[in-house]
């Protein structure tokens, strides 16, 4: 099996020389860059399947990086950074980073994410659905990877393609948070109750009329998630 290619992008070159020596050793081919700039270069001329981020870089930092990367491409994203702060975390989750790991970290944690990343995009290309289903304002063609939402053409990422197609292959059931986020993130991810939410309501703000109220996607209070097709 191929090689799935990892792009690190950092200024401290001691973190992108440990960080290439630890990921070829577990498995992965490794790109570099030491801002935003060099990155769009590298991702334009090898087109990585990964990309683990710093966000405090010259140049370009990472949240400009992340957000026009955003524009036109869902490769995953890890964030790694020394701002801890939950408005950053959620920051970065908002411009659509899949995971977020604060500086220090440790090594064995990081690969163990991109592992998980990883798996997550081979159960999407290997993942059998229902094909299609059309609700009141809404037709999702999950075969076709494509939503339309009164009418309109509404572009989901991977991983909400993933969220959606878990919730309505159970519609009607309640999903625990521990279960979606088992499924879609991977066991070590349980107890990640933020960005779960994060996600759920990326998702809801593209097929719910008021996402504030939602119709389908419908929070069940300290358990879980719920997708119900919306009467009348």
């Amino acid at each position: 099996m191929k090689k799935l290619t990892v792009l690190v992008v950092d200024d401290e070159e001691r973190i992108i020389n440990f960080l290439r020596s630890k990921l070829k050793v577990s498995g992965y081919e490794v790109l570099t860059a030491g801002n935003g700039k060099e990155a769009f270069e590298q991702f334009h001329n090898n087109e990585p399947d990964i990309i683990v981020l710093d966000l405090l870089m010259p140049e370009m930092n990472g949240f400009e990086f992340l957000k026009e990367l955003r524009t036109f491409s869902h490769v995953p994203v890890i964030i790694l950074s020394a701002k801890n702060e939950d408005v950053d975390k959620i920051q970065g989750l908002n411009l659509g980073a899949d995971d977020y790991l604060p500086k220090p970290f440790n090594p064995n944690e990081l690969v163990a994410r991109i592992d998980a990343v990883s798996r997550r995009m081979q159960q999407v290309q290997k993942s059998k659905r229902i094909e299609a289903i059309t609700l009141r304002n809404i037709t999702i063609n999950f075969e076709g990877h494509s939503l339309k939402v009164k009418g309109e053409e509404q572009h989901l990422t991977r991983l909400e393609w993933m969220l959606l197609g878990e919730l309505v292959q159970n519609t009607g059931r309640v999903i625990t948070y521990e279960e979606l986020l088992s499924r879609i993130w991977g066991a070590e991810y349980r107890n990640d109750i933020q960005i779960l939410r994060t996600w759920v309501s990326r998702l809801r703000n593209k097929i719910e009329s008021n996402p504030e109220s939602p119709e389908h996607i419908v929070t069940v209070p300290k358990l879980g998630y719920m997708f119900k097709q919306a009467s009348g």
